[in-house]
């Protein structure tokens, strides 16, 4: 089953403007520069909630990174590329990097000197990356958050479509994924309650949790805008 779907995304449910799509979206030099902006300007700009978001998500990325590659070893699945003849789509080199979007992309199959140019295919790195960031802006910003789930489940589906996961490494990954993140968050949200009532007690009394705060339990909402 996990082959039979890996062929019908990879090599038959495909389309040159899913192509550059599916390319693009899956290239994160394309979206750091944006991210890095988004980043800074909730640390500099935004309140409270706005920053510990900041601060969580990026301490969350950095060890999430160190358990991919940990898992990456011990479990050592090969990739599709590694085992398989593969279709894949590779965008054309631009500067700066977005003007990929306006050159059409490369489409060839993979070959033996391919198997070894990327790692292992369990868990990916970009699913892990893009679920943690949807559950944590589903936490943080409820009414709205929930709407990344889009962009990392499209991720997710882009790594099949270029043939560099299976489809069950996609959908473990954001198992997986959401796990570490709500273990991480749980973590932060101790060490905040710890830490921050012992030595910054008047920022505390304003905002018990990471994520909310006393006055939200009242109905009152100033802290949240």
């Amino acid at each position: 089953m996990d082959q039979t779907l890996f062929h019908l995304i990879n090599e038959q449910w495909t389309s040159p403007a899913l192509d550059l799509f599916m390319a693009a979206l899956s290239n994160s030099e394309i979206w750091k520069p944006v991210l890095i902006a988004i980043a800074l300007g909730g640390l500099f700009f935004g309140g409270f909630k706005a920053r510990a978001f900041v601060v969580c998500l990026v301490f969350s990325l950095l060890i999430a990174e160190g358990i991919t590659s940990i898992l990456k070893s011990a479990i050592d699945r090969h990739r599709p590329k590694q085992v398989q003849s593969v279709r894949m789509v590779e965008l054309q080199t631009a500067r700066p990097k977005f003007m990929t979007f306006f050159k059409k992309p490369t489409i060839r199959f993979s070959d033996q000197s391919d198997r070894n140019r990327s790692g292992p295919s369990f868990p990916s790195g970009h699913v892990t990356n893009n679920a943690i960031a949807a559950v944590y802006l589903t936490l943080f910003y409820q009414r709205r958050g929930w709407l990344y789930w889009i962009v990392a489940v499209a991720v997710g589906y882009s790594r099949i479509y270029l043939g560099a996961h299976w489809p069950a490494d996609v959908i473990a990954t954001l198992f997986l994924a959401s796990g570490e993140a709500l273990l991480l968050l749980g973590l932060f949200e101790l060490i905040w309650r710890t830490a921050a009532q012992k030595w910054i007690p008047n920022i505390y009394a304003s905002h018990p949790s990471l994520i909310g705060n006393v006055n939200s339990q009242t109905g009152d909402s100033r802290h949240f805008r």
